[in-house]
């Protein structure tokens, strides 16, 4: 009813104004002052044309808005609507997020920053301990597109049901049924059991009676339940059950299961029992719907019956007035209907626009979360059991379980085939039964390292810790051809081979298990601490590369180790040919079995200590859960698997490899050697080594030496043992690796003396490896020699050549050869390997500790650091970009500060490189914190670094650098924006005008980083496209971001230095960079108070109705209303070019007009109505362009050919869309003013030029559409109307009168039509009357004619034209066809 109402009353008002305005009819003979010669130009033609005609807009220059806030304060303050004027105080502000790390302490041992000298271990150690530093916003959920706002626009899954005049026909010539479906009716059949009809009290099991029922519609939309015998529903049906009789449908269980009861008015009701629990509710579902359906259709009906009394009461009173008193009735009622419907919560306009409805997540800016520590694949490993065929009770009473007859013991750790590396340290597993344990001597007890926890929870933990049995590894790059690897030793008795025998024959002999279990016991009380290499076995771990566990692989048989195959590198080989059949089955077997399984480790896994032994937040020491011990992964030194640091973490891996000593001269026995590993920080002769060495099960949690396992009879023995180490927190020059060397006597004869049973070992060499070297921790492969003796001071000696020697006297084996190849592998979070970066922070410390700095010395460590190693960088990222900034803010020359920004960006652009830009991001906020701000010493990073860019940026600069500054602009514009927003809270300065709070320098140093960075963008953009799209989006926020701590005036003229940049004509990349940045700043959350909605008219305002409102883009207003009128004159020149720069202006400015629509923070009337104000330019947008809605060629509905105007003389040439407009005829303003007042809804309409509303009814509007004056300038149209609009008009949007002329598509126009309706809307009914009192005869035609517009191509077709479209277009899922009709309905104004 809408819809026809509206049709009919917009055809009303063009009638009057036709009678009214016959001379704006074309008069026959008269010449057409639009005519012109048809050339058939080209594209290249026509935008060749543009770029020479339209004039590049002059700029306005806008207010100095700090000045306006201050002078019209009290006009401010006393707005109702001043929270639209004014920011808020509490805009932003600074934070301190607490450091949520997974552990129950710090990681960082109590005394590490204490002991820390270093400057680089002691800015780790910082970084490591200190809190996430933030800048928020409070309003910053407002700050993104609408599909960002805090409160989600939600999907309309069903919209409320219509019926409209054009369905009526369709409806009466559908049948019964068909039109049940069509109003939404309810169909349902199926077998129920029917109980006594007269009375549910007496119903019993046995007088159910099983009938099938069919729910129908009748043909006045009542609903009947038939029931019949079978399921032949043609019949006639046995009974019927009338639903609109039908009080309520309930649940009664009483009698028979899944039964129901329908409680009739009359009091009785019907018992019905189906045969499911699903199968009944899903009956009460449907019938209880009917009941509200007929509940809401008695509702209406009473609505419409009191309705129609009034309208027969109103009738009889009036019917002595005729149309003059029949007219005002009809407005106020209608009136009073629009304000009850507006008031019972509409659907918003913008809802029903599709691109609403569109998932577009290409602006949301990527979530950023803190720096953690990052896993792979990680995998848990439960060592269940080790049994080999040999076994006997080991109790000396023979009363107790049969176990192994010696203990063995594992070590599992992970292997590489693919890239030939061991990609895991070594985990220690001691699966030996109880008994077997007796035979071993007992350890002594340990302290666990740090002292951090209670007494009580380090005893109970090392308890816990002895035996563990559980380990999670971790792998960063899965893939099949990785191996878990178990390697099993046992006490030191003999060769492999000799002590093997026993295990691989098949028949088990008691005697056999016996003689080994003697020899075993002799060798484990006299040789406990001593191991010896056994068997090994492996498995894979995944079937692919995505990480998916090979759960159903065991482990291979356990196979001998060959003594002369021992190393890792032996291993790789042997693991090479594992899926090789033909290869391993020469290997020899040990009969038994390894029973180790793998799972998935899940996010909640419990009780669990790290690599460092810090148990997790959750760690339990009374839990019945078994600990489990974190294996480190020897993560590939690649900068894409690379994590920056976050936990400290300092271990030295030390790996003997190989001895050298069957020429040795120096010692009468040297065989069965053993290596003792020590760790001492001097070389004096009483000093104790460190107990920092990470013991094996069973023993202390710590030691102070560790053994490696002994090769029988082996002059030149292989090593394949890791000693891991916990290296202190400052290391100097006298820490080194002291290696002792034994002959073990494994001669276990019962019959020697006591004292030979004493010399188990005889030391036989020391050698020694400092730790550090230029220092750096010293790593990789060293070759060093072997001495005889230990004089004390050994660390001094030092050979000067010529047999000449510094230190202590030292007598080397074999003359001081290499005899000893020893390897060694750094995992520390505290100490570096790349020497530049070592370089870098040992002169930044000289200059901190008082040495005089010079510049150039600087300038070449910096430049140094572009040698830096990738991953090194990524690990030290924080630490290393918190220093650069801190000799940023400290540099007393220019190439100093230039240099450290050309390392930042080297930084920088290799974190992108490396797909790590995450990295980046979580530094900016989270981790950066600039320097506390000392005047006199320092100076800001914000301003440092924004000069250093200006001069990067020079055309002069090295372009390969500035193009890297431009592709990641946002890190540098990013960093600059939390700089200023911590200065100005760290040093109080957000209490002081905003332009005070920044010195002129900054102020100068940013608008000359605006003007730098501009050619780049408008110039770059063909040869970089990349770089100047990065560059325009990163300004853009930078822009936006300045609002909120500058002065914006400063901040309106940065916008108008970028946009004079650009001009009419330029190419499409151009286009969508500008409205891209508009997009942005337009984002702002405060981006209404920035155009301070509110009266700029002289003296004092009394009433909102008197106010100058702007209904054309002066200059006045796009100066007052800086960024709605910038916005507003790039969208009126964007529609002069061509569609596809057409799009993205329009597309901008309605998805800003979305924005303002679902913001919660204006959601009232009154708050929407002030932001109208703000676009009223937009109806003279509109009618400027009117002649470009052409409903006759983009309407998709049926338009009739015989309301068409047959004047062919207004039509365009399709190959020139441009036409420069004549002047028409002066128009005469004879228009009453009587009937322009009832068209504002002020004056009286009484007149005898009124048109009877029933006369036009029926009269055709569309040829109206066409109007020789539409596309005459408003300026021409009539220069004599005093108040008209275009006197206020002292600048058009374009530089001359060159109009396009070529049609918009429909998706344009929509668009367009659908702004216009939104502000149409929103606007109050003062500032409406005013603009109808004020435009000219012209532009209100025009008005009228967008109006008019707006109902056709919003029209509802009805449904059978909405299925006539269905057959050919498929519909999203979640909607049907009734759907579709109401949203096409619903898409209509009014």
């Amino acid at each position: 009813m809408g819809c026809t109402t509206s049709v009919i009353l917009f055809k009303g008002i063009r009638t009057v104004f036709e009678r009214n305005c016959a001379y704006m009819c074309k008069q026959p003979g008269e010449s057409n002052a639009l005519e012109y010669t048809a050339y058939n130009w080209s594209k290249e033609d026509s935008e060749l044309s543009i770029a020479f005609c339209l004039a590049k807009p002059k700029l306005i220059e806008p207010l100095d808005y700090e000045n306006v806030i201050v002078q019209k304060k009290t006009q401010i303050l006393n707005d109702c609507l001043r929270e639209m004027l004014l920011f808020p105080y509490d805009d932003f502000q600074t934070a301190i997020l607490r450091r949520q790390g997974r552990y129950l302490r710090s990681t960082v041992p109590a005394n590490a920053e204490e002991e820390a000298q270093s400057l680089f271990v002691t800015e780790c150690i910082k970084t490591y301990n200190s809190d996430w530093h933030l800048v928020t916003y409070k309003y910053e959920d407002y700050s993104g597109e609408f599909r960002q706002l805090p409160n989600k626009v939600p999907k309309l899954d069903k919209l409320p049901v219509h019926v409209f005049e054009v369905d009526e026909e369709a409806d009466k010539d559908e049948d019964a049924a068909s039109l049940g479906s069509q109003k939404g009716g309810i169909t349902k059949h199926g077998w129920l059991y029917k109980g006594n009809m007269n009375s549910a009290i007496s119903v019993t099991m046995r007088s159910f009676k099983r009938r099938f029922f069919h729910l129908i519609q009748l043909g006045d939309g009542s609903y009947n339940l038939n029931f019949y015998k079978d399921e032949k529903i043609s019949k006639e049906p046995k009974g019927s059950i009338f639903l609109d009789s039908c009080m309520g449908v309930i649940q009664n269980n009483r009698v028979r299961r899944f039964a129901f009861e329908l409680k009739m008015q009359d009091k009785s009701s019907y018992l019905l029992a189906a045969d499911s629990e699903a199968e009944m509710e899903e009956w009460v579902t449907v019938l209880n719907k009917i009941l509200q359906l007929n509940f809401e259709a008695a509702m209406q009906e009473k609505r419409n019956g009191d309705s129609h009394e009034d309208d027969e009461q109103s009738k009889l009173e009036g019917s002595g007035s005729g149309l003059d008193s029949y007219l005002p009735e009809l407005a106020k009622s209608t009136r009073e209907a629009e304000i009850k419907l507006k008031s019972e919560s509409r659907v918003k306009l913008f809802y029903l626009d599709p691109d609403t409805q569109k998932l577009d997540f290409s602006s949301a800016e990527p979530e950023v979360k803190p720096f953690e520590e990052k896993f792979g694949k990680r995998i848990l490993v439960k060592c269940n059991d080790l049994s080999f065929n040999l076994q006997c009770c080991v109790a000396e009473n023979e009363e107790g379980p049969t176990t192994n007859v010696e203990p063995f013991f594992v070590t599992l750790s992970l292997f590489d085939i693919k890239y030939n590396r061991k990609i895991s340290a070594d985990f220690h597993v001691d699966l030996n039964h109880f008994s077997v344990r007796q035979m071993l001597a007992p350890a002594s007890p340990a302290l666990m390292n740090g002292g951090q926890s209670p007494p009580a929870f380090q005893d109970a933990l090392h308890t816990a810790m002895q035996y563990p049995k559980q380990g999670i590894f971790s792998v960063t790059c899965p893939h099949p051809d990785i191996f878990l690897v178990a390697r099993i030793e046992k006490v030191l008795q003999g060769g492999v081979t000799h002590c093997a025998e026993p295990y691989m024959k098949s028949s088990d002999s008691s005697k056999v298990a016996q003689k080994v279990l003697k020899n075993a016991k002799q060798a484990c009380q006299r040789l406990g601490q001593y191991r010896m290499p056994f068997a090994w076995a492996a498995r894979t771990l995944f079937k692919d590369t995505s990480g998916n566990l090979d759960k159903n692989a065991r482990f291979s048989a356990i196979y001998r180790q060959d003594s002369n195959k021992l190393s890792n590198d032996d291993m790789l080989k042997l693991l090479a040919d594992f899926r090789k059949p033909e290869k391993m089955a020469k290997l020899p077997v040990i009969l038994g079995n390894l029973d180790i399984t793998i799972d998935n480790v899940s996010c909640d896994f419990p009780n669990y200590l790290n690599s460092s032994y810090i148990p997790m937040r959750q760690f339990e020491t009374c839990s019945k859960s078994p600990i489990t011990f974190e294996v480190e992964e020897f993560v590939p030194c690649i900068p894409k698997h690379t994590q920056p640091y976050t936990v400290y973490s300092n271990h030295l891996y030390v790996y003997p490899k190989y001895l050298k000593y069957d020429s040795q001269k120096s010692f009468a026995k040297a065989r069965n050697i053993a290596i003792c590993i020590e760790f001492k920080d001097s070389d004096e002769e009483d000093s104790q080594p460190l107990k920092c060495i990470y013991g094996r099960p069973g023993g202390p949690v710590f030691t102070r030496s560790a053994l490696a396992a002994v090769l029988h009879h082996q002059q030149n023995p292989e090593f394949y043992d890791e000693i891991k180490i916990e290296l202190p927190a400052q290391l100097h020059e006298r820490h080194h690796l002291l290696f002792t060397f034994f002959h073990v006597s494994c001669d276990n004869s019962t019959k020697g003396s006591t004292k030979k049973k004493d010399a188990v070992e005889t030391q036989v060499g020391f050698s020694w490896l400092p730790l550090l070297k230029d220092g750096r921790v010293l790593t990789n492969e060293q070759h060093i020699p072997v001495s005889a003796n230990l004089p004390s001071g050994y660390l001094g000696y030092q050979e000067l050549g010529m047999g000449r020697h510094y230190g202590p006297e030292v007598k080397w084996v074999e003359g001081g050869k290499p005899l000893l190849k020893i390897s060694t592998h750094l995992v520390s979070t505290v100490y570096t390997q790349d020497q530049h970066l070592h370089n870098f922070f040992q002169y930044c410390q000289k200059t901190e500790s008082g040495a005089q700095a010079s510049g150039s010395e600087l300038v070449k460590y910096l430049k140094s650091l572009h040698a830096m190693e990738g991953h090194v960088m990524i690990a030290f990222l924080p630490t290393i970009l918190n220093q650069l900034f801190r000799v940023l803010t400290r540099a007393t020359q220019e190439e100093v500060a230039v240099n450290v920004t050309r390392v930042i960006i080297h930084v920088v652009a290799q974190c992108h490189e490396e797909g790590l830009e995450s990295h980046l991001r979580s530094y900016v906020k989270f981790a950066y914190k600039a320097e506390p701000y000392v005047a006199s010493e320092y100076k800001t990073v914000h301003e440092e670094l924004t000069k250093s860019m200006t001069t990067i940026l020079k055309p002069s600069a090295d372009f390969l650098t500035s193009n890297k500054l431009l592709k990641y602009s946002w890190f540098f514009f990013d960093v600059l924006i939390k700089s200023m927003a911590q200065h100005l809270i760290e040093n109080n300065k957000v209490k002081l005008l905003r332009n005070q709070r920044f010195p002129a320098s900054y102020h100068h140093a940013v608008e000359t980083v605006v003007n730098m960075l501009m050619p780049h963008i408008t110039q770059k953009f063909r040869d970089n496209p990349e770089a100047s799209k990065n560059a325009n989006h990163s300004l853009a926020v930078f822009i936006k971001r300045c609002f909120t701590f500058m002065d914006r005036g400063f901040v309106f003229k940065q916008i108008n230095n970028y946009i004079s940049c650009f001009a009419p004509g330029d190419p499409k990349t151009l286009f969508e960079y500008k409205f891209e940045f508009l997009r942005v700043v337009c984002n702002h959350e405060h981006y209404i108070p920035l155009n301070l909605p509110m009266p700029f008219g002289k003296g004092r305002i009394q009433r909102y109705q008197d106010l100058q409102l702007d209904y054309s883009l002066t200059d006045e207003f796009c100066r007052n209303h800086f960024l709605v009128g910038l916005l507003l004159r790039e969208v009126g020149t964007a529609l002069q070019e061509f569609r596809e720069v057409r799009v993205i202006a329009i597309s901008m400015l309605k998805n800003l007009l979305i924005k303002h629509s679902f913001d919660d923070r204006y959601a009232s009337r009154s708050h929407q109505a002030r932001i109208a104000t703000l676009y009223l330019p937009l109806f003279g947008l509109l009618i400027e362009n009117v002649q470009r809605i052409n409903v006759r060629d983009v309407s998709p509905f049926p338009v009739n050919p015989g309301s068409i105007v047959k004047d062919e003389t207004l039509a365009v040439p399709a190959g020139n869309p441009l036409m420069t407009p004549q002047k028409g005829n002066t128009l005469d303003h004879s228009l009453h003013k009587d009937l322009l007042g009832a068209i504002s809804g002020i004056a009286s309409p009484y007149t005898a030029s009124t048109p009877n509303i029933n006369s036009v009814r029926n009269a055709d509007s569309r040829g109206s559409l066409i109007s020789t004056d539409s596309g005459n300038s408003l300026a021409d149209r009539n220069p004599e109307k005093s108040n008209s609009l275009d006197k206020q008009q002292q600048s058009g949007m374009l530089g001359n009168s060159v109009v396009r002329c070529d049609k918009l598509d429909q998706s344009e126009i929509r668009s367009l039509l659908m702004c216009f309706l939104y502000v149409l809307k929103s606007m109050s009914d003062d500032a409406l009357f005013t603009y109808w009192n004020k435009a000219s005869t012209a532009e209100l035609m025009d008005f009228f004619t967008i109006s008019e517009v707006c109902l056709h191509q919003f029209q509802y077709m009805g449904k059978r034209y909405i299925a006539s479209l269905t057959k050919c277009v498929t519909l999203p899922p979640a909607w049907n066809r009734n759907d579709a009709c109401q949203i096409a309905a619903a898409g209509q104004p009014g």
